[in-house]
């Protein structure tokens, strides 16, 4: 991955409605680097989806600038769309063809040539481990299959730039590792990914950086180990005792490596910074009053500790982004 940019947004913002006005994205701003896996996390109504339709030029935005590598996205909409593939949320698959005619079909659509089209499929094919049900009808796959197939049918013409909605909602978890592994493995041809889930595992197991959406605006954005080092509780750290002596406590408030600690129920409960750097020092304290431990354990912050931080609450895991108004335009 390197520093050059190939999307840029500068204070973009989308209002749907006349009478009723809905701001769908609120004066955005970031960019998103060449080859790197870029996520957005929001709830249902974060402007994630309005966002990815008015990058790959589905509707326009009320003001502000997009850049899709070096095209503007109102100005150069075909050149923008030459170099990008989509994925969306719902399925576009024609269940009733076999998984070679699907991208067959798509190609030509594409204007991929025939020389190279034929090859390219059966590149496609063995990059999601459906060699073998190449000929075989969609309606006979596994919600797995089927996702994996679109995502490469998206990918079919080379593009700079994949983007991705959604792409493992409603599949079981093997299905879902099998999704993640094959993003993976398109990200190791150089691609730009952009990713929106509601899925924080998802997010944090496959995003170079993470853009943090709530009500249309862009509230953090960071690389997930910086997100989660951000938080002031730092990394919890769990001791078990039977009997505690009176001086452990104050020795390690005195100590000044933890951010808090509270006794509960034979447990010390410990909030520090960095939990793995700062638990020698705490077992040596209990050594030192000669305090048996029972247990420990350290829980380090998750991007859905991140998301409670910065909004209040939990991030939902519904289907997706809510309708949009009358004209907001809808992904195909």
């Amino acid at each position: 991955m390197t520093g050059e940019q190939i999307i840029r947004l500068e204070h973009l913002t989308k209002i749907f409605g006349n009478n009723h006005r809905v701001t769908a994205v609120d004066d955005v701003s970031f960019d998103v680097r060449k080859g790197e896996i870029f996520g957005l996390l929001g709830p249902n109504g974060a402007g994630k989806s309005t966002l990815i339709r008015i990058l790959t030029t589905l509707i326009a935005p009320t003001s502000g600038t997009a850049y899709v590598d070096q095209y503007e996205v109102t100005r150069e909409p075909e050149s923008v769309r030459a170099i990008i593939g989509v994925c969306p949320q719902n399925s576009t698959l024609d269940l009733e063809l076999t998984a070679y005619d699907n991208l067959d079909f798509y190609g030509q659509l594409l204007n991929v040539e025939e020389t190279v089209l034929e090859r390219r499929i059966w590149e496609l094919l063995k990059m999601t481990d459906l060699t073998d049900r190449a000929n075989s009808r969609v309606s006979t796959f596994s919600g797995g299959m089927r996702r994996k197939l679109e995502i490469v049918r998206a990918f079919l013409h080379r593009p700079l730039i994949l983007f991705l909605d959604e792409p493992t909602i409603g599949l079981d978890p093997d299905s879902r590792f099998e999704v993640w592994q094959q993003i993976t493995r398109l990200n190791t041809e150089k691609t730009t990914i952009i990713l929106t889930t509601h899925y924080m595992d998802e997010a944090e197991r496959l995003c170079n950086r993470i853009a943090f959406m709530d009500k249309g605006k862009l509230i953090a954005l960071d690389t997930p180990e910086n997100h989660k080092r951000a938080l002031p509780a730092g990394d919890l750290i769990d001791i078990g005792f039977d009997h505690i002596d009176g001086r452990v406590l104050p020795a390690i408030r005195e100590s000044g490596l933890v951010t808090s600690i509270e006794e509960k129920e034979k447990t010390l409960r410990i909030s520090a910074k960095n939990g793995n750097s700062v638990l020698p020092a705490i077992i040596s304290i209990f050594e030192k009053f000669s305090v048996p431990m029972t247990s420990i354990s350290i829980h380090s912050p998750s991007i859905e500790d991140v998301f409670i931080y910065l909004t209040g609450r939990k991030l939902d895991s519904g289907e997706g982004e809510q309708p949009q108004p009358a004209g907001g335009g809808k992904a195909s």
